[in-house]
């Protein structure tokens, strides 16, 4: 397996301008040689963790790569900014780590067609924001040609910062303000940028989740319906937020409602294998 540890800023210097330092971990497959796959190409997992744009949870990272490189793909695990570091910087990061996934495309063994990117809590936030958003021109300014993804998974994703519904804290965190303008909600809010032009997107929540409320999921799957997109809802009855695996090697106390939420990985491998 090729492990390394990418500083974004190597390749793109004014990702590391104010001290930034996003960081992308790969765990790409070796091809075996001798069964006459040399050529063979796979399809690769972006992991944007969670952590309100405050942190970056080692839970929902390597844990999460170990999950799917079994199931024949390539993950890259971003580490993408955060406070004090502000919009538009993680979009520009994830657009970096596709440019990157692009250029590597014959070394990393990745098939460019089939790339998903894959976001928890704030991380799905981030995710779902370039999966419609990747060509805005807050990105678009640094990366031209900016690449869209085949596919989302977003857990637990916090979508809207309506009042109703938010997880405040992570769009304070976002805009580096104590409040937010009418225009900032709007513009921040997923649900408003589905297009007919998503890409196909699998989303999972509990509906106790008392952090960031399920209604979340349910506005991005209703603005999925209403373009007519490809989507896949799971909604589980218990568990708090942030469950990642949703198993003791993540969750302090697992109980059977998270045992139950854990079914969400097997889910989303049959979705993407039928998807990718």
């Amino acid at each position: 397996m090729i492990t390394d540890v990418i500083h974004l800023k190597d390749s793109f210097p004014f990702l590391g301008e104010d001290g930034r330092d996003p960081i992308l971990t790969t765990y790409i497959q070796e091809n075996m040689i001798k069964m006459g796959r040399e050529n063979q190409k796979r399809p690769a997992i972006l992991v944007c963790p969670g952590g309100g744009y405050a942190n970056v949870s080692e839970r929902e990272a390597e844990p999460i790569a170990l999950q799917f490189l079994p199931a024949g793909y390539n993950v890259f695990v971003l580490t993408y900014s955060v406070v004090p570091y502000t919009f538009p910087a993680q979009l520009r990061e994830v657009a970096a780590a596709m440019e990157l996934l692009y250029q590597n495309a014959d070394k990393w063994h990745v098939d460019t067609d089939r790339i998903a990117i894959l976001g928890f809590s704030a991380g799905g936030h981030l995710a779902g924001h370039y999966s419609n958003c990747y060509d805005i021109p807050e990105v678009r300014q640094w990366f031209p040609e900016s690449k869209p993804v085949s596919a989302s998974v977003l857990c637990y994703p916090v979508v809207t910062a309506n009042p109703r519904h938010c997880n405040l804290g992570s769009f304070l965190n976002l805009l580096g303000k104590k409040e937010l303008t009418g225009e900032e909600i709007e513009k921040l809010s997923l649900e408003n940028h589905v297009s007919d032009r998503t890409p196909p997107t699998f989303l999972w929540h509990t509906a106790s989740d008392n952090c960031v409320p399920v209604m979340n999921t349910i506005l991005y799957a209703q603005a999925l319906a209403q373009y007519k997109r490809p989507f896949a809802v799971h909604i589980y009855p218990e568990g708090v937020h942030g469950l990642s695996t949703a198993d003791k090697q993540t969750v302090a106390d697992v109980t059977d409602g998270v045992v139950h939420a854990s079914d969400w990985l097997d889910a989303a491998r049959k979705w993407l294998k039928l998807t990718l």
